[in-house]
């Protein structure tokens, strides 16, 4: 959908849904919020909205609204850019090619450094330096798989005599760092036409035997949950997609302090540490405030 067709509505729901929000009685909302955390619409991005929300009201004594599952990406970045909340979790290859329209790049340093100057210049909006984790891409395959053929890395995947069946999401198929790229990169052997499925049913498809490879992401709970192997990509094809809290400058004039309590959260975060904690939500059926909460006391990881 065109930015421009949508950037009214995105204010007007957004207003709609943190108005229903207070009236179910959010913690916060009665005496007056001054922060509000947003998030998209899948677990990950919920668990890193409640640690932004709890670290901020813990370290500046601020009630703090949520407006968690607010749906895609450009949802989240208009409701940033309009007002409707302060600040959500992003990823640096998400800005760089979903919202700056940039050609990908590899470099995860030049990457940042790209978005935060380009949010910063048209939207005045602030990237925090990045949790510690990248969840990008992850071609996985089955554990016992990845022993018996000694296969660790995409490159060497490549030179299987077999052909994979593949399992990916809809968007893998059409992305610019997708299928594609990916097959102009390594020349994967694929048996017939990948496989489209939900995202939720890939680990599914796998350790049943209907697809022996998927293309997943990275910080997946069941990666550490179950016994699955991710590829090495060795070729560096897919780009960074460091995660990180994106702010709006309003928030800092109103409260100064926030800025150094989010920073407290960059680096503290890796790729190991996101999937256990996305696994004791999806796995453990575990509530995302209270993950959080425990991930903030020290009690989850080591």
């Amino acid at each position: 959908m065109d930015r421009a067709a949508f950037r009214a509505p995105v204010a007007a729901g957004l207003s709609f849904a943190l108005a229903a929000t207070c009236a179910a009685g959010h913690a916060g909302c009665a005496r007056g919020v001054k922060i509000v955390v947003g998030s998209k619409n899948f677990t990950e991005q919920e668990i890193l909205g409640e640690i932004a929300a709890q670290q901020l009201e813990r370290r500046l004594g601020t009630r703090v609204a949520r407006t968690l599952d607010i749906g895609g990406t450009l949802l989240a970045h208009e409701a940033l850019v309009a007002g409707e909340i302060d600040l959500y979790p992003e990823y640096t290859g998400t800005a760089l090619t979903a919202i700056l329209k940039l050609p990908a790049a590899t470099d995860p340093k030049a990457v940042f450094e790209t978005v935060a100057r380009e949010y910063r210049s048209r939207w005045n909006l602030v990237w925090i330096p990045p949790l510690g984790f990248d969840n990008t891409f992850a071609m996985v395959i089955r554990g016992a798989d990845a022993r018996s053929s000694g296969i660790s890395t995409l490159s060497q995947a490549a030179r299987a005599r077999k052909g994979w069946v593949l399992g990916v999401g809809y968007e893998f198929l059409n992305r610019p760092d997708g299928l594609a790229g990916l097959q102009k990169t390594y020349a994967l052997p694929l048996d017939d036409t990948p496989r489209t499925m939900d995202l939720g049913l890939l680990y599914a498809a796998l350790e049943q035997g209907r697809v022996d490879l998927i293309a997943a992401n990275s910080t997946d709970g069941l990666l550490a949950a179950r016994d699955f192997k991710v590829l090495e990509d060795d070729r560096k094809y897919f780009p960074p997609y460091e995660a990180a809290f994106v702010v709006s400058e309003r928030l800092f004039a109103r409260e100064p302090k926030a800025r150094a309590a989010l920073e407290e959260l960059s680096g503290k975060v890796s790729t190991a540490a996101m999937q256990r904690l996305n696994a004791r939500v999806v796995g453990e059926q575990r509530r995302p405030a209270d993950v959080a909460a425990e991930f903030l006391r020290g009690d989850l990881l080591p």
